[in-house]
């Protein structure tokens, strides 16, 4: 009869002693589904820090853009005298002020000339907050994905440990130890992608949503400066 706590502290004092030999040793012992689940993990975690690293680069530059952007028009008393096409400002506060001066000056003798800006500046906020959100789908499935994936390798490693010792006339620790240890690395690396990519998306989030505020806010300070503007 195998004695559970003992069981237990055979299969993890090996990553307790020596982690890296350790999982190393695990890795070995599991099986082919094992094996593939690790290294796929593996992928998903170098595809979540490049994720993070770069949403959090490419935040930090539209942020950086729509405050230049901010400042260029605060320093400007009229915006309907600077040129529509706005030649060399980037970023999502520039689209939405090409978009609304370009709507305003096409519809400029139409009495529907606000709406009609009001209009390019709702889809000028769609596109970029589809910007603002690219590739946060991304890291949210593998936040979610990559525990689940790990403990998929776990339950079909350690079916075929206890089936592999099934037609064997006795079960020992030594037998059953070295299949359920690289059966249990795949939990172990679902949770090493899991735990950061979860922080970091939460923390990404919460940037993309601040950063949506701002972009909705401008737009209505653009609108009403424009139909300020236009009725001078």
């Amino acid at each position: 009869m195998i004695s559970l706590p003992m069981f237990i502290f055979d299969v993890f004092t090996p990553l307790v002693e020596s982690p890296n030999l350790g999982m190393i040793q695990a890795f070995a012992q599991a099986n082919l589904a094992g094996k593939a689940i690790v290294m796929l993990l593996g992928v998903f975690s170098m595809v979540a820090w490049t994720v993070m690293v770069g949403k959090y680069m490419e935040l930090a530059k539209f942020r950086d853009q729509n405050r230049g952007f901010q400042m260029r028009l605060d320093a400007t008393e009229r915006i309907l005298t600077i040129d529509p096409k706005l030649p060399e400002a980037k970023g999502p506060y520039a689209h939405l002020g090409r978009e609304g001066l370009k709507a305003y000056h096409t519809s400029a003798k139409s009495r529907n000339a606000i709406a009609h800006v009001e209009n390019s500046l709702q889809r000028a906020v769609a596109w970029s907050q589809l910007r603002y959100e690219s590739r946060m789908t991304l890291l949210g499935s593998i936040v979610s994905g990559a525990p689940f994936l790990g403990l998929l390798g776990t339950v079909w490693g350690v079916m075929d440990a206890f089936g592999a010792i099934a037609g064997s006339e006795g079960a020992s620790i030594a037998t059953l130890a070295p299949g359920v240890s690289g059966a249990l690395l795949t939990t172990v690396m679902g949770l090493l992608v899991a735990i950061p990519s979860v922080f970091g998306y939460n923390y990404l989030l919460t940037q993309v949503k601040l950063l949506i505020t701002d972009l909705e806010n401008f737009a209505s300070l653009l609108a009403d400066r424009i139909e300020i503007e236009s009725s001078d």
